[in-house]
């Protein structure tokens, strides 16, 4: 991504709401370096992240970017440190505790993160976390860094960390089955209190857990708590269409809170149910998002959906003429077609006759 779009993202993340931004990967290559550089400059109510290895030349190059945090990080399960480092858990125990001073002494806020938190041993897990607490991180992050947790164990392993240490514990869920969202909030409510998030769920193979929905969960559900997450809820939509297009990653249609279809009803039962209590068929009300009901016309639509969407642009059809434009639109669905509100005016007129206007 260009520095200029990674800065356009930055400040839209931070009309959002979000308490801190994770702006990149300094050390990995100049024109990294020098979008983290401008979205550390750029004056943000967020506070901006480097990623950083557990290495002094990536901390350095998190310094050089000038941001004033720090995210560190080294593998500890048994897999990756045979298959992927090559060192024992003690030296990778060094390593952490060596660059959490590190960067410590450089001025930096420090959160520190066990890569691949939840195949590692979960008492090697509690003794790194101690010991980088020790040497001075302000926080610890607990990733999931295959999609390999479920719900369970990771209210479990959380629980274990709040418990372990007194700094504040995060979680980096990803999604490779489906579960980043439901482990992100299971970690909450076991005393997380943060989660590493990404708007359209993007990120690594199959993403990682998606703010809206993480944001959406915390504010709608009765969960154990209350969570207050500072959203500003009205820019979810805006800024899940900017990322999609920088990213240039469409968002599925069914995709939860910012699909297409999310708050869209062709249902005849659901239409019927929409037009007495919005309630009935959504448990979110889309003008929080910025978003409206839409109420389209196919196969599986009845009269009164139908007729929702006509008196919305200002007509009512006669009963007769309502029955043959019935008809037409199960025609059409059958037929595979999708039918915009401007065709199903277009068919309206068709049918013949004067088309009343709602008083």
């Amino acid at each position: 991504m260009l520095p200029g779009a990674k800065l356009e993202i930055a400040r839209q993340l931070d009309r959002l709401g979000v308490d801190s931004i994770e702006a990149g990967f300094p050390v990995s290559s100049p024109g990294e370096l020098e979008g983290v550089r401008l979205v550390a400059g750029a004056g943000l109510r967020a506070r901006v992240y480097g990623l950083a290895r557990a290495k002094r030349e990536d901390i350095d190059a998190v310094e050089a970017a000038g941001v004033k945090s720090a995210h560190v990080f080294i593998a500890t399960s048994d897999l990756h440190l045979s298959a992927k480092l090559r060192i024992t858990r003690d030296e990778a125990l060094r390593r952490a505790e060596e660059s959490v001073r590190y960067a410590k002494s450089k001025g930096m806020e420090v959160e520190f993160s066990a890569e691949d938190a939840t195949r590692t041993d979960p008492d090697f897990l509690k003794r790194v976390y101690r010991a980088v607490e020790a040497a001075g991180a302000d926080s610890v992050d607990i990733p999931d860094t295959v999609g390999y947790a479920t719900p369970k164990y990771m209210a479990v392993i959380t629980r274990q960390v709040v418990e372990a240490i007194s700094i504040p514990v995060s979680v980096h869920c990803h999604n490779d089955l489906g579960l980043a969202v439901a482990n992100s909030i299971a970690a909450v409510e076991a005393g997380a209190s943060c989660v590493h998030a990404t708007v359209n769920g993007v990120g690594e193979r199959s993403g990682n857990a998606a703010l809206e929905e993480v944001a959406s969960v915390l504010r709608y559900l009765e969960l154990d708590g209350r969570y207050e997450t500072g959203i500003d809820f009205p820019q979810v939509y805006r800024t899940s269409r900017m990322v999609s297009e920088l990213f240039g990653m469409p968002v599925q249609p069914n995709k939860a809170i910012v699909g297409a279809n999310s708050f869209r009803h062709e249902a005849g039962i659901h239409a019927h149910g929409m037009a007495n209590n919005p309630l009935t068929y959504q448990c979110m009300d889309p003008r929080d998002f910025g978003r409206e009901t839409i109420i389209s016309a196919g196969k599986h639509s009845g009269a009164h959906g139908v007729q929702a969407i006509l008196e919305k642009r200002g007509v009512r059809l006669p009963e007769e003429s309502m029955r043959r434009l019935m008809a037409e639109v199960k025609q059409a669905g059958d037929e595979g077609k999708r039918i915009s509100e401007d065709d199903l005016m277009a068919m309206a007129e068709g049918i013949g006759g004067a088309l009343a206007q709602v008083p």
